[in-house]
């Protein structure tokens, strides 16, 4: 029997997915001797502890351990920081980032806005006395330093504690040094605003300037006696924080690094390895033309090593660029109409291979993630894997089906794996191709293996997870849900036991679930991904319908009672599916979704649909607030439960309030579960486990069900 303590929505709000417990996080040391990690002490703990792994016996020793340096204190985080976890969606606690120097013998990490280092080695940790709050502390490549970023101030001071220095001041409190801007940590995926010289002597340090963003007040309606939040938010259309870089002695001494930011305001990467000049990638902001920089030291200059242009858009890639060891350029592309990796000039892979990132480079190969390209012989539906490649060609070295990355260095690599048949992901320590070790997992168990199909669905071949109740005998057919993302960087079609939990969950509770990748979404060819531009609604919904019908002549879908759930730009096609196609959905929950596109920010929105200055009806015509057809009084009006976090900063709530405002002008009814204090990522373990059971109460009524 199952309790309302271990039933499977408290669980899975307890355990955050079931990734807690998990070990993350993994750096080699480049001679292979240790390999350092981040895991938690159980499967519903969320304060992580540094570890290091011995890869020839798989001996594990404890680091750092968040509870003992804070002496039991609980962690008090500052609003900088509270932004960065939100922007990577970090959702754990303790120890939730930490950075090396170039042996992996010194870690350094912040807790509770302290700043904090560890000897790998000997497994000793210990505070340094420094002003805060830390964030983002990164030991230089010898290990004598420290660089952090406090109040906006890029600082350095010793790895014993000694001689605390500022470099870089911001000069008022829209400026800050060392930190990444909003739309760089939510949309390129960098993360970081500083970085060290190999020999340790200078550092790169990015200058923001949020002078020019328009302000947003964020505000939650449920505590009236505390002050709105006053943040720079940048709108489509609006202007960008100004973004600079320099080149920082230790003494202080700054030189700027310059390149045309009026032509290439985006500093998208920053790459500064033995292997060459500081390495610089700068984006229009079209985001249709880029230039690979190298950086003159001596004097800031900058000179093009590559230019990329593209008539659509260009995207970024985890890894890249960067320089090979022997000098030489190492970028990934679109050319050909495949995603291939290059060195210099030449394309080492073809259209065999859809390449997602660069995991490492050797003199002697490259290790890359990537999916089954068009031309491959099998579809190879939901997998990821990690090739090694060189100019005599490419091996895989995930051995079995399922989702795969890998870090590697000094003749060790950790491969994290994920399969359909395994619970989790199992994190193994290589050498010489062959196992030495097994990282442990204190995960739990899910208890619920998903009835799954992979598939693909439609003339243009959708990738499709297909779910049946885990009880169903066949006999009848069922009411159908569709679990999508269904948009650019959000697969949800994978090969792997626990991305499909939640959608077995509803399946168990009587219906048959659909997950469908259409277009837009990552993971199969250039051509899919960028079939959205300018026309991203009409793409989207349209794969969702032709994947639910094909489907329907497989499986045991009852088409006269079709819903569809989504959070995020999953809430955005949900809201699209109920009212641009009701004779096709009947009801609909819409989780925090994008419905006014003006007010998403600029680097996403305008890669899909340009500058709404100048495109003003291509964003009317795929939001769903500026469309009057989406609210035609003729239509049969589809039940809709709008669900927003009421401190989300990345969707705002206006989203969801101007939605319900269009819809309630138009007399069309709906519900709007508005969640005090949540942001956009609702780690809060009561309003994870209570959402899922709202929502299946919401669609069991919608549709009709006992």
């Amino acid at each position: 029997m199952t309790t309302e303590s271990d039933s499977f929505p408290r669980r899975h709000a307890r355990t955050q997915r079931f990734t807690l417990g998990a070990p993350r996080s993994f750096t080699v040391a480049p001679d292979g001797s240790r390999v350092a990690f981040l895991r938690s002490s159980a499967g519903d703990d969320r304060s992580n502890a540094l570890w290091v792994l011995d890869p020839a016996d798989g001996r594990e020793r404890l680091a750092a351990d968040p509870r003992a340096l804070l002496g039991g204190a609980s962690e008090d985080l500052s609003p900088e920081e509270l932004a960065r976890r939100e922007r990577s969606r970090e959702g754990g606690s303790g120890i939730v980032g930490y950075a090396t120097d170039a042996a992996v013998e010194l870690a350094s990490f912040a807790l509770s806005g302290r700043l904090f280092t560890a000897e790998l080695r000997a497994g000793t940790a210990r505070g340094i006395r420094v002003p805060g709050p830390v964030i983002d502390p990164r030991p230089s490549p010898d290990g004598r330093l420290v660089a952090y970023v406090a109040r906006g101030a890029l600082r350095v001071v010793g790895a014993e504690g000694e001689s605390d220095t500022v470099l870089a001041e911001p000069e008022s409190e829209s400026v800050s040094y060392g930190l990444a801007e909003f739309i760089a940590a939510e949309e390129m995926g960098r993360s970081r605003g500083f970085w060290w010289a190999p020999e340790s002597d200078r550092l790169l340090v990015a200058r923001v300037d949020d002078t020019p963003v328009r302000r947003w007040w964020i505000s939650d309606p449920s505590q009236p006696e505390r002050d709105p939040q006053h943040v720079p938010y940048p709108a489509a259309g609006t202007p960008n924080a100004d973004v600079r870089l320099f080149l920082f002695g230790l003494d202080g001494a700054r030189t700027e690094v310059v390149w045309d930011r009026t032509r290439y305001p985006y500093l998208a990467r920053v790459h500064w390895s033995a292997a060459g000049a500081p390495l610089l990638l700068v984006q229009a902001r079209d985001q249709r033309s880029q230039l690979f920089l190298a950086v003159d030291t001596a004097s800031g200059a900058t000179r093009m090593v590559h230019a990329d242009e593209d008539p659509i858009w260009l995207d970024l890639f985890p890894g890249v660029p960067c320089w090979s060891p022997s000098g030489q350029l190492v970028r990934i592309a679109d050319e050909g109409g495949a995603r291939v990796l290059a060195v210099g000039e030449r394309p080492l892979t073809g259209a065999q291979l859809h390449v997602r990132a660069v995991l490492d480079v050797t003199a002697d190969d490259l290790l890359v993630s990537a999916s089954a390209g068009e031309s491959a012989e099998s579809p190879e539906i939901g997998e990821v894997h990690v090739y090694r490649v060189n100019e005599l060609g490419m091996e895989r070295l995930s051995d079995e089906p399922g989702v795969h990355s890998a870090v590697r260095a000094g003749g060790v690599t950790v491969l994290v794996s994920a399969s359909l048949d395994r619970p989790g992901s199992r994190a193994r320590v290589l050498r010489d191709g062959k196992a030495t070790a097994t990282v442990r997992s204190y995960a739990e168990d899910p208890g619920l293996s998903p009835r799954v199909k992979l598939t693909q669905g439609g003339a243009r071949r959708i990738p499709c997870a297909a779910l049946m109740p885990r009880d169903y005998l066949g006999d009848t057919s069922l009411p159908v849900l569709l679990d999508p993302y269904g948009g650019p960087h959000g697969p949800r079609v994978l090969a792997a036991h626990n991305a499909h939990l939640t959608s077995q969950w509803f399946a168990d509770q009587g219906f048959a679930v659909v997950v469908a990748d259409g277009r837009g979404t990552p993971g199969r060819s250039p051509a899919w991904e960028k079939a959205i531009k300018d026309d991203l609604a009409a793409v989207v919904l349209q794969d969702q319908v032709d994947a639910l019908q094909a489907l329907a002549a497989d499986f045991p879908l009852d088409l006269s009672r079709v819903a569809i759930r989504g959070w995020s730009f999953g809430g955005y096609l949900a809201a699209l599916a109920v009212l641009r196609r009701p004779d096709v959905f009947h009801a609909a929950v819409v989780g925090a979704p994008v419905t006014d596109l003006r007010l998403y920010d600029t680097h996403y929105q305008e890669r899909y649909l340009g500058d709404p200055g100048k495109q003003p009806e291509v964003y009317r015509r795929n939001s769903l607030v500026d469309d009057a057809g989406l609210v035609d009084p003729a239509e049969p009006a589809r039940p809709m439960m709008i669900i927003h976090g009421l401190a989300d900063d990345n969707v705002v709530v206006a989203h969801s309030l101007r939605l319900s405002s269009a819809l309630l002008a138009a007399g069309r009814p709906h519900e709007v579960l508005p969640l005090a204090g949540v942001t956009h990522m609702t780690p809060q373990e009561t309003v994870a486990e209570n959402l899922l059971r709202l929502q299946l109460d919401f669609l069991r009524r919608s549709l009709g069900l006992a």
